[in-house]
């Protein structure tokens, strides 16, 4: 079996241990598959993320540990020559949303999110790439080079028959709108744009320097939070770079990307190409250790856990160690005496924050906590919550769109319909855009909220 992922981190597991039932087949992957020793612990309803399609559905058969036996049926040749294709190994995967979960909350950590994405790619082998899936992990390609596609999206929120196209040719809800890009994407003074190599090994880079990794959701569809996070950063006495192509890259022009997209959808050697150019560019960053902070949770967390697993090496290594969220990396140096910058109050009134479901896997939490207790009398409160529903392009797909919405109607939209006059704090893109659709309401990022908390606005 050729693996997509790399899964030698399982080589020993079992060894040594009472493991029982590794598949016949599979090598590593299935040894990353059998970890799981059938506790059942995701087929209960604690507080926490694990397990949001169980949790939706009441039925054991979307819990990790069923998806496990026909996992491992597959692998042990029970579905036939191409089990990948069986629809019941569809069936047993098509809910799981990736949120990492099970790996944070599973007593063996079973890294089902990543099991999917080797499932997803063994399948693309077997049946090829899905039209809707091609378009939604290309998208943020096409809305850098085919500025059609922002008023297509806005034409079809508005006119139910297109919408209805969607939904018969591309399998897109109809009931579901689509997020709007912004009007005109992320774009600083060119001065912002300095040299990445000047910045971080000229004899005037110091250990003030931070790039800004302004990815595809904030650079196409939330503008104003990359400017906040730079204003922010800058106000604290950072020398802010934002991270692009190199000169020499194959592509220039085109924005870095982490290749979330491509991942969640199983197209793993495009996310594997689309890490290697952004690996290239910041080489000379990793190698002056100069931080890197980004916005989107599942793309940050991506450069931190699922890079690991592409077989980049070294440089995958040393970027998940250099990586933050803007959250993370305030708190880190607020604790190191670095972040002195003084906010002002908000408005009076509670916050309500729901966390994306990658930050809960990472333990992120207690960082953004942090952060918002510098904020002088900031009332806020944690809302208990599994996945938001979303999950990436799972919430609008025509399958899955009343699931999703089951999903969100667990925990999250309740508490947000008790605090109707609360300000919603999300930082990630799926969360907002779930919220927005389920709870008619805005949410907002983090640096949005620090922005506001500024005592003197410094520009961006």
């Amino acid at each position: 079996m050729k693996h997509h992922l790399d899964w030698s981190a399982y080589e020993t597991a079992g060894q040594g241990d009472a493991y029982a039932g590794i598949p016949a087949t599979g090598g590593d992957f299935a040894k990353a598959v059998a970890v799981c020793i059938g506790d059942k612990q995701c087929q209960r309803k604690p507080k926490g993320v694990m397990c949001p399609s169980f949790r939706a559905t009441d039925d054991v058969a979307h819990s990790p540990g069923e998806r496990v036996k026909v996992l491992k049926a597959a692998l042990n040749g029970e579905l036939g020559d191409d089990a990948f294709a069986d629809p019941r190994l569809a069936s047993a995967m098509e809910l799981c949303v990736g949120c990492k979960g099970c790996k944070r909350e599973c007593a063996n950590q079973v890294d089902m999110a990543a099991i999917k994405i080797e499932y997803q790619a063994q399948r693309n082998a077997q049946i090829g790439v899905p039209l809707r899936d091609l378009l939604v992990a290309t998208l943020p390609d096409q809305l850098q080079h085919r500025r059609f596609v922002r008023s297509l999206i806005r034409w079809r929120n508005r006119a139910p028959w297109l919408a209805q196209l969607g939904e018969r040719f591309l399998g897109i809800s109809a009931k579901r709108k689509l997020p709007e890009p912004a009007t005109t994407p992320f774009v600083l003074s060119s001065a912002a744009y300095r040299s990445m190599s000047g910045v971080v090994t000229s004899n005037q880079g110091s250990d003030r320097d931070v790039i800004l990794f302004v990815d595809t959701f904030a650079m196409h569809f939330d503008p104003e939070i990359a400017h906040a996070a730079h204003q922010v950063l800058t106000a604290a006495g950072y020398n802010v770079s934002i991270l692009q192509a190199l000169a020499d890259d194959d592509e220039p022009e085109r924005a870095l990307c982490c290749g979330r997209t491509y991942l969640s959808l199983g197209q793993v050697d495009a996310a594997r190409h689309e890490a290697q150019r952004m690996h290239r560019a910041l080489r000379p960053a990793l190698e002056a250790g100069t931080p890197i902070v980004g916005l989107e949770p599942s793309c940050i967390l991506s450069l931190r856990d699922d890079h690991l697993k592409l077989g980049l090496g070294e440089a995958a290594i040393a970027l998940s160690k250099q990586v933050y969220l803007f959250e993370e990396f305030i708190a880190r140096e607020h604790d190191r005496k670095r972040f002195t910058l003084e906010f002002k109050p908000l408005p009076q009134g509670k916050t309500l924050v729901h966390g994306h479901c990658h930050q809960k896997a990472v333990g992120a939490m207690k960082s953004l906590r942090k952060v918002l207790r510098l904020i002088p009398e900031f009332e806020f409160e944690f809302i208990e919550a599994s996945c938001c529903g979303m999950a990436g392009s799972f919430g609008v797909e025509a399958e899955h769109a009343d699931i999703s919405m089951r999903m969100a109607e667990l925990d999250l939209l309740p508490a947000l319909r008790a605090e109707p006059d609360a300000t919603i704090l999300a930082n990630g893109f799926s969360c907002r855009h779930q919220i927005r659709e389920g709870a008619a309401r805005q949410s907002h990022h983090v640096a949005l909220l620090m922005r506001d908390a500024l005592k003197e606005p410094s520009p961006c």
